[in-house]
Protein backbone atom coordinates (compact mmCIF):
# COMPACT_ATOMS: atom_id res chain seq x y z
CA UNK A 1 0.00 0.00 0.00
CA UNK A 2 1.43 3.49 -1.11
CA UNK A 3 1.25 5.68 1.47
CA UNK A 4 3.68 8.92 1.26
CA UNK A 5 5.14 10.12 4.09
CA UNK A 6 4.43 14.29 2.60
CA UNK A 7 0.87 13.97 2.61
CA UNK A 8 -1.81 14.18 5.74
CA UNK A 9 -4.60 12.12 5.83
CA UNK A 10 -8.21 11.58 7.39
CA UNK A 11 -9.66 8.80 8.76
CA UNK A 12 -12.39 8.64 5.95
CA UNK A 13 -9.17 8.00 3.37
CA UNK A 14 -9.20 10.97 2.13
CA UNK A 15 -5.42 13.16 1.26
CA UNK A 16 -4.39 16.84 1.73
CA UNK A 17 -1.01 18.35 0.21
CA UNK A 18 -0.91 21.53 1.04
CA UNK A 19 1.18 24.28 -1.71
CA UNK A 20 1.43 27.04 -0.76
CA UNK A 21 -1.86 29.10 -0.34
CA UNK A 22 -3.77 25.99 -1.74
CA UNK A 23 -4.38 22.03 -1.28
CA UNK A 24 -4.82 19.13 -3.51
CA UNK A 25 -7.57 16.98 -1.98
CA UNK A 26 -8.09 13.03 -3.25
CA UNK A 27 -8.90 9.28 -1.86
CA UNK A 28 -5.68 7.28 -1.15
CA UNK A 29 -4.53 4.25 -2.46
CA UNK A 30 -6.35 1.63 0.01
CA UNK A 31 -9.83 3.71 -0.76
CA UNK A 32 -9.03 3.60 -4.71
CA UNK A 33 -8.57 -0.11 -3.77
CA UNK A 34 -11.12 -0.84 -2.01
CA UNK A 35 -13.73 0.54 -4.15
CA UNK A 36 -12.36 -1.46 -7.08
CA UNK A 37 -12.52 0.07 -11.05
CA UNK A 38 -13.64 3.61 -10.53
CA UNK A 39 -15.95 4.63 -13.35
CA UNK A 40 -17.23 7.98 -12.71
CA UNK A 41 -16.10 11.28 -10.40
CA UNK A 42 -19.46 13.43 -9.60
CA UNK A 43 -18.36 16.72 -7.77
CA UNK A 44 -20.25 19.73 -8.48
CA UNK A 45 -19.17 21.43 -5.67
CA UNK A 46 -16.58 24.02 -7.30
CA UNK A 47 -16.93 27.77 -5.82
CA UNK A 48 -18.72 26.56 -2.36
CA UNK A 49 -16.93 26.76 0.82
CA UNK A 50 -17.64 23.79 3.03
CA UNK A 51 -16.47 22.70 6.52
CA UNK A 52 -14.12 19.92 7.85
CA UNK A 53 -15.99 16.88 7.26
CA UNK A 54 -18.55 17.86 4.60
CA UNK A 55 -19.48 15.64 1.41
CA UNK A 56 -17.54 17.60 -2.04
CA UNK A 57 -18.97 14.67 -4.33
CA UNK A 58 -18.85 11.58 -5.10
CA UNK A 59 -17.16 8.26 -6.96
CA UNK A 60 -18.61 5.57 -8.14
CA UNK A 61 -17.00 2.41 -8.95
CA UNK A 62 -18.50 -0.71 -10.45
CA UNK A 63 -20.09 -2.30 -7.42
CA UNK A 64 -20.76 1.06 -5.48
CA UNK A 65 -20.87 4.85 -4.67
CA UNK A 66 -19.06 6.27 -2.24
CA UNK A 67 -19.03 9.98 -0.90
CA UNK A 68 -15.84 11.68 -0.50
CA UNK A 69 -15.57 14.30 2.31
CA UNK A 70 -12.62 17.52 2.56
CA UNK A 71 -10.54 16.53 5.20
CA UNK A 72 -10.14 20.23 6.44
CA UNK A 73 -12.66 23.50 5.22
CA UNK A 74 -11.62 25.25 2.73
CA UNK A 75 -13.27 26.93 -0.87
CA UNK A 76 -13.43 24.61 -3.74
CA UNK A 77 -11.09 26.09 -6.21
CA UNK A 78 -11.17 23.80 -8.91
CA UNK A 79 -12.31 20.14 -9.61
CA UNK A 80 -9.70 18.13 -11.52
CA UNK A 81 -10.96 18.00 -14.99
CA UNK A 82 -9.15 15.49 -16.10
CA UNK A 83 -11.16 12.66 -13.71
CA UNK A 84 -14.21 14.55 -14.17
CA UNK A 85 -17.47 14.79 -15.98
CA UNK A 86 -15.66 13.98 -19.37
CA UNK A 87 -12.46 12.71 -17.89
CA UNK A 88 -10.64 9.62 -17.07
CA UNK A 89 -12.33 8.52 -13.86
CA UNK A 90 -9.47 5.56 -13.94
CA UNK A 91 -6.30 8.00 -13.08
CA UNK A 92 -8.06 7.70 -9.26
CA UNK A 93 -7.11 3.80 -9.81
CA UNK A 94 -3.97 4.07 -11.57
CA UNK A 95 -2.46 7.61 -9.70
CA UNK A 96 -4.28 8.63 -6.81
CA UNK A 97 -1.57 10.28 -5.24
CA UNK A 98 -0.52 12.68 -8.94
CA UNK A 99 -2.82 13.11 -12.26
CA UNK A 100 -6.17 11.41 -9.73
CA UNK A 101 -6.22 14.21 -7.50
CA UNK A 102 -9.83 15.41 -7.14
CA UNK A 103 -10.26 19.19 -5.50
CA UNK A 104 -7.75 22.00 -4.93
CA UNK A 105 -9.06 24.20 -2.14
CA UNK A 106 -8.03 27.61 -0.40
CA UNK A 107 -8.21 26.32 3.31
CA UNK A 108 -10.48 28.61 5.62
CA UNK A 109 -8.57 27.20 9.05
CA UNK A 110 -5.10 25.60 7.92
CA UNK A 111 -4.64 24.89 11.67
CA UNK A 112 -7.12 22.03 11.02
CA UNK A 113 -4.46 20.27 9.43
CA UNK A 114 -3.04 19.17 12.76
CA UNK A 115 -6.04 17.07 13.47
CA UNK A 116 -5.23 14.64 10.21
CA UNK A 117 -3.45 11.39 10.46
CA UNK A 118 0.44 11.41 9.69
CA UNK A 119 1.43 8.74 7.30
CA UNK A 120 2.52 6.37 9.99
CA UNK A 121 -0.49 7.40 11.63
CA UNK A 122 -2.85 6.47 8.55
CA UNK A 123 -0.68 3.27 8.03
CA UNK A 124 -1.30 1.97 11.16
CA UNK A 125 -5.65 2.87 10.54
CA UNK A 126 -5.81 0.78 7.94
CA UNK A 127 -3.62 -2.17 9.44
CA UNK A 128 -1.06 -2.34 6.33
Amino acid sequence: MNIPENLKYSSDHEWIRVEGEVAYVGITDFAQHELGDIVFVDITTEGETLEKGEVFGSIEAVKTVSDVLLPVGGEILEVNAAVGDNGEASLVNNDPYGEGWLVKIKMTNPAELDELLDAEAYHNLIGA
